[in-house]
C-alpha cells in the first residue's frame, strides 16, 4: 500500500518540482530583464544629458568659430578683377543695400509667390528668435506668468508653412534639375526642427491643459545653460514629453553645426555682399 501511494504521489512531486523550477527560471528571467532595462535606461539618460548640455555648448562654439573663420577667409581673399557694382548707382548706397537685403526686390519682381513665402518665413524666423530670447533669464517680452510663447503659436505656423513650400517647389522643374541632396536634407532638418518646437508651443497655447512642460520650465533649463551649471535638465524639465525636447535640441545642435557650411550662411553674408555691390 505504501508502495502504491509512493507511485501515485511521484508524478505530483515531479510536477511540483517542475513548477518550482519554471517559477525560479521565470523570476530569474524577469530579474535579468529588469537589470537590462535599468542599464538601457541609464545609457539613454547619459545620451540625453549629452545632447541637452555638452552638445549644446559644442554646437554653438563650433558654429561661431566656423562663421568667424569663414568671414576672415573672405576678407583675406584677393580682390576681384571685375566690379560687382549695380548700375545706375544709388545716391544712398547703404540704404539701398539694406533694401536689397531685407526686401529682396529682384525676387519680388521675377518670382512674386516665392517672395511672399520668403517674407513670411524671414519675419516669422525673426520673431522665433525673439521668442527664444524671451525664455532667457532677465528677458520678458511677454508676461513671465504666461505659458504662451511669443505669438501664441502663430510664429510656428509662419515658419513651418513656408518650409513646406520651399521643400515641395524643389520637386518641380526647373528647380529640381539644380537641386542637390544637401538642399533636401537641409530643408528636412529645419522642417522637423520647427515641427518639434511647434508641438511644444501649440500644446501650451492651443490646448486646455497645455504641454507637460511650461515656458517657465524651459526658462530654468536655459538659465542653467547660461550659468554653466551643467545640471541635469531632467531636474527642471519633468514629464514624459522630455524626449520630444531632447529631439528638438538634437536637431537644433545639428543645425548649428552644419549652418556655416550650408546655404543658410547667406544670413550673415547677404548684407556685406549687397554693400559691396552698392559701393
Amino acid at each position: 500500500m505504501n508502495f502504491i501511494t509512493f507511485l501515485l504521489s511521484a508524478p505530483i512531486v515531479k510536477n511540483m518540482a517542475t513548477v518550482t523550477t519554471a517559477g525560479t527560471d521565470a523570476t530569474t528571467s524577469a530579474t535579468a530583464a529588469a537589470v537590462r532595462h535599468t542599464g538601457l535606461a541609464l545609457v539613454l539618460d547619459k545620451v540625453e544629458y549629452s545632447i541637452m548640455v555638452p552638445m549644446v555648448y559644442f554646437a554653438l562654439i563650433f558654429c561661431l568659430a566656423a562663421i568667424i573663420l569663414h568671414v576672415i577667409s573672405i576678407l583675406r581673399a584677393p580682390a576681384q578683377p571685375y566690379s560687382l557694382r549695380i548700375f545706375p548707382a544709388s545716391k544712398r548706397p547703404k540704404l539701398a543695400a539694406l533694401a536689397d537685403t531685407f526686401t529682396m526686390p529682384q525676387v519680388r519682381k521675377h518670382k512674386p509667390m516665392l517672395w511672399v513665402f520668403l517674407m513670411i518665413f524671414h519675419i516669422s524666423f525673426l520673431l522665433l528668435i525673439l521668442g527664444h530670447l524671451d525664455i532667457l533669464p532677465n528677458i520678458s517680452l511677454i508676461p513671465e506668468a504666461s505659458r504662451d510663447m511669443l505669438g501664441r503659436g502663430l510664429v510656428g505656423v509662419g515658419v513651418t508653412l513656408p518650409l513646406f513650400y520651399f521643400l515641395f517647389r524643389r520637386f518641380r522643374s526647373p528647380i529640381r534639375e539644380i537641386t542637390v541632396p544637401a538642399d533636401y536634407l537641409l530643408l528636412i532638418l529645419i522642417l522637423f526642427l520647427c515641427l518639434f518646437g511647434d508641438m511644444m508651443s501649440w500644446g501650451n497655447s492651443w490646448t486646455a491643459s497645455g504641454f507637460v512642460m511650461t515656458k517657465q520650465d524651459f526658462s530654468q533649463y536655459f538659465n542653467g545653460l547660461a550659468q554653466f551649471t551643467f545640471a541635469d535638465p531632467r531636474l527642471v524639465l519633468p514629464g514624459s514629453h522630455y524626449h520630444f525636447v531632447v529631439i528638438h535640441v538634437l536637431l537644433a545642435n545639428i543645425f548649428f553645426i552644419v549652418l556655416p557650411f550650408s546655404k543658410v550662411i547667406h544670413a550673415f553674408l547677404a548684407l556685406p555682399i549687397n554693400l559691396l555691390r552698392r559701393k
